[in-house]
């Protein structure tokens, strides 16, 4: 259908929907002043979903459905940055920033219209937007201020971004705004913590985790990390704006989240107050600031100062330099994360720093605690990492009585006494008991996750209840659950309930490989659970490989296969296996895949969208029939599957000579191997 077949209804009915919820973006993301209940908000969205879905041919790049991408970035393409995006020259001393203002007093002779606007300075990421007749088409970097990379597609997963000017979009054909991108404290403690959990190497700071992020391939993952951005100057800005300060109100106006401190003094000297006021007072923001900006407001006197070839003459920055504070290490504890995963943590006399009382910091692992030479007793500096994470910069050691103690890794779990394992080549400690009192959450939802037994409502608050009311140990549990349990539980009623245990008992027939990703074994994500399923009919086979046999398997090396072992040694695991075997969960091949499959050995890509299959089933279907789904396209890419909008990599597998299946070849071929 046509865009022009479209009922003029229809389409006046789209139109609305995404003018209302960019304003109630606007509301919720920017002013912080809702309008309407989540559930009005979501009713909103839904509606416009299924228009969008019912007529595909409306989509346009900004309507607020198009937020999140699905599809893997192959690159990010250069883009050049007019005016240059400069970095500001920056002091810890009070004196060179006063010194800062005499060379400018000095260059205009004038003084008498000199004034600053003073800002916080964020610690994240610079970014531009550009809009072209009030709509966002493109977002890039900094990079080396002249160049940076296009990450258009990132940029519009922040809902405090407007994908559409708000009002008067016809008064500025073109504009470019500029600000800095950020990771909220709070999400960052809880992307760390994640990340922790799953072995993986911590962010250093929010700034490098904002900078991680933003450089991720998948637009999709951006999103769940929960940036957002202050607006803070322009490279292209209407010719009625005069001054700084005009031009932030203006933006924030029109719909942008702009800087929230911009107060203007006549002298630096006026601002030392104002210094000192925010030293104190940034440690209360869910932000992170380094220090405050000075920037010339006047913009005629802003042009006549210019700039050097690496910073403006008209801003600069002054910077708090970080906090330490000395103390004592009094003992080290273990924590167990959710995957088992053992952290120690240095236990401190309690130290005020950085607007708080520090008490524990991480120790990360025992590598880094042999690394630094950190004993029991020691004096030793401590800093918050970006001013939110503790940790042990390093010990003083002049300080040494003799009396301290060398810390040895405990043998045993903490928390259920169970052994503790070091995978090869790893640098953590693991307890890898399933029924570990720390581990019992993690390891629920995991199990119930859409990758693994994709039990539909088995979501954070319900697991937490039914652990903390001792209803399940296990995610074996799950499957002797009774109506009246989770009946008994809150916001749990007969409908819920009912569907819960359908979706339990749906999942006893889960294939193979979805269960071995389930049992949640260390270094086992899906593909290596596909390759498992390859290669083993059923649960009692696994379990019976020693490790040279399980190397043998193309694609698992040895610290998998040692974990794999250690895994199926552990009694406790070995018992919730039983009961997973004898609640009637399937623990083997359903059936034998066909040995002719055109997709055996096979890699796929996916590229747009399809009618039949959501990304996750055609990707379930694929490794199903013995093929794999990687994210790029390369010469050693067998298919690509294109459905609506293919977009680049379309054209990259033609220019490789790739075979491409339409949707229509695709499912045939499903039909034929099914």
């Amino acid at each position: 259908m046509s865009k022009n077949k479209v009922p003029k209804d229809i389409l006046k009915e789209i139109e609305k929907l995404r003018e209302e919820i960019e304003y109630h973006n606007y509301r919720y993301y920017v002013l912080n002043k809702p309008v309407i209940s989540d559930e009005k908000y979501d009713e909103l969205y839904k509606r416009l979903e299924k228009l969008e879905k019912q007529y595909p041919e409306t989509i346009t790049s900004s309507s607020p459905t198009q937020r999140v991408g699905g599809e893997p970035v192959e690159e990010f393409p250069s883009v050049t940055h007019d005016p240059p995006m400069l970095s500001l020259d920056n002091t810890y001393d009070l004196d060179e920033l006063l010194e800062f203002e005499n060379k400018a007093l000095r260059r205009l002779g004038d003084v008498s219209s000199l004034e600053w606007v003073i800002e916080q300075k964020i610690d994240g990421v610079a970014v531009s937007l550009v809009y072209e007749n009030g709509v966002f088409t493109q977002g890039s970097t900094r990079g080396d201020g002249v160049h940076g990379d296009d990450i258009t597609g990132n940029l519009k997963t922040i809902k405090s971004i407007p994908l559409t000017i708000i009002k008067e979009k016809k008064n500025y054909p073109f504009l470019e705004v500029r600000g800095e991108v950020y990771m909220p404290n709070d999400s960052f403690l809880a992307l760390n913590k994640e990340k922790e959990e799953k072995g993986e190497t911590l962010f250093a700071n929010p700034r490098n985790a904002t900078a991680g992020t933003l450089k991720n391939l998948k637009p999709s993952i951006v999103a769940k990390r929960n940036l957002d951005i202050f607006i803070h100057s322009y490279g292209s800005i209407p010719k009625f704006i005069k001054t700084h300060r005009n031009a932030l109100d203006f933006l924030k106006d029109i719909g942008f989240k702009v800087i929230s401190l911009h107060e203007v003094r006549k002298r630096i000297k006026d601002s030392v107050p104002l210094i000192e006021e925010w030293k104190e007072k940034r440690h209360k923001l869910d932000y992170l600031i380094d220090g405050l900006v000075f920037k010339v407001n006047n913009l005629i006197i802003k042009e006549k100062l210019g700039a050097t070839s690496k910073a403006p003459r008209w801003a600069v920055a002054y910077k708090y330099p970080a906090e330490k504070a000395k103390t004592k290490l009094e003992k080290i504890e273990i924590s167990i994360g959710r995957t088992g995963i053992a952290t120690p943590v240095a236990i401190l006399e309690p130290v005020f720093i950085s607007g708080t009382t520090v008490s524990r910091a991480s120790l990360f692992n025992m590598d880094e605690i042999e690394r630094k030479d950190i004993r029991v007793g020691d004096k030793v500096l401590v800093e918050k990492g970006g001013e939110i994470i503790p940790h042990v910069v390093k010990v003083v050691k002049e300080e040494r009585s003799g009396h301290e103690k060398k810390f040895k890794f405990p043998q045993k779990c903490p928390i259920c006494g169970e052994k503790l394992i070091k995978p090869e080549d790893e640098v953590y400690f693991r307890c890898i008991n399933i029924k570990c009192g720390a581990q019992i959450k993690g390891r629920i939802l995991h199990y119930g996750s859409r990758d693994g037994m994709d039990i539909e409502g088995l979501g954070d608050v319900l697991v937490s209840q039914l652990v903390d009311k001792k209803i399940v140990s296990d995610y074996a549990d799950l499957y002797s659950l009774d109506k009246s349990e989770i009946t008994s539980l809150e916001r749990m009623g007969d409908k819920s309930a009912d569907n819960l245990l359908s979706a339990i008992e749906e999942s006893k027939n889960r294939s193979f490989n979805r269960l071995i990703y389930s049992l949640g074994i260390p270094f086992v994500g899906t593909y290596t659970a596909k390759l498992l399923d390859d290669n083993f009919s059923s649960i009692e086979e696994l379990m019976r490989k020693n490790k040279e046999e399980l190397t043998s398997i193309e694609g698992i090396g040895d610290k998998t296969a040692a974990s794999i072992v250690a895994f199926f040694d552990n009694e406790s695991n070995l018992e919730v296996i039983r009961k997973l075997t004898k609640a009637g969960v399937s623990m083997e091949h359903k059936k034998k895949k066909k040995s002719h499959s055109p997709f055996k050995g096979k890699k796929f890509v996916l590229t747009g969208a399809l009618k039949e299959y959501t990304r996750d089933e055609a990707k379930r279907i694929v490794e199903d029939l013995g093929g794999r789904v990687t994210s790029g396209v390369s010469e050693k890419t067998d298919f690509v599957v294109a459905g609506n909008n293919p977009g680049s990599k379309y054209n990259k597998a033609k220019d490789l000579g790739i075979k491409i299946l339409d949707e229509e070849e695709f499912i045939k071929i499903i039909n034929e191997n099914i």
